[in-house]
């Protein structure tokens, strides 16, 4: 049985992965993550795998990556919008209408949901893109919850080609860092 996940199909939270790192038949791989402060300019978090972007630097290990854990400092929280940039590689197919949906919780409670469309992808190819996240404002009692409950804020993010799920990617954050 194979498992196909649509775009009308994501209104929870998701416990498990809806996909396996098989359904990534397109082989794309994430290889370099920023996010910074658009008001300041300053680099929040950075990471990038060695070689990004090198032809010959081996085969795409497609389940790397699945699952990140962020902390940052309270400070982060009352953010009003930041920038992240993603560098990408496409195997040697096409990619038609990519597209990602993520969707951030507290307690299981959804804070906010961001779609961006990445579009159309050549094969071969490394790509980059910033996408960029307005914060919703959080009251300060939540914010202080989300301080005092380290990695109980959670996202999914799910990528579709043509609406169909290829990946499914997870992460949780804390923001108690510098505390």
């Amino acid at each position: 049985l194979a498992l196909i996940i649509t775009l009308n199909t994501l209104f929870i939270y998701i416990a498990d992965y809806l996909c396996r790192p098989e359904d990534n038949v397109f082989s794309v791989d994430f290889t370099r993550f920023k996010i910074r402060d658009l008001e300041t300019g300053t680099v929040l978090f950075e990471i990038a795998k060695p070689n990004t972007c090198d032809p010959d630097s081996g085969d795409v290990n497609t389940s790397t990556g699945r699952f990140v854990r962020y902390q940052f400092t309270p400070a982060f929280l009352k953010l009003r919008t930041v920038g992240a940039t993603v560098e990408f590689t496409v195997g040697e197919r096409p990619i038609n209408s990519f597209r990602m949906i993520e969707r951030h919780y507290f307690q299981g409670k959804l804070l906010k949901n961001f779609d961006f469309d990445f579009g159309f992808c050549i094969p071969n190819s490394c790509n980059t893109c910033e996408h960029i996240y307005e914060f919703p404002q959080l009251p300060e009692d939540l914010i202080h919850q989300m301080v005092e409950h380290p990695y109980e804020t959670r996202s999914d993010s799910f990528y579709f080609v043509d609406n169909k799920l290829i990946m499914h990617n997870k992460a949780d954050y804390a923001y108690n860092g510098g505390v």
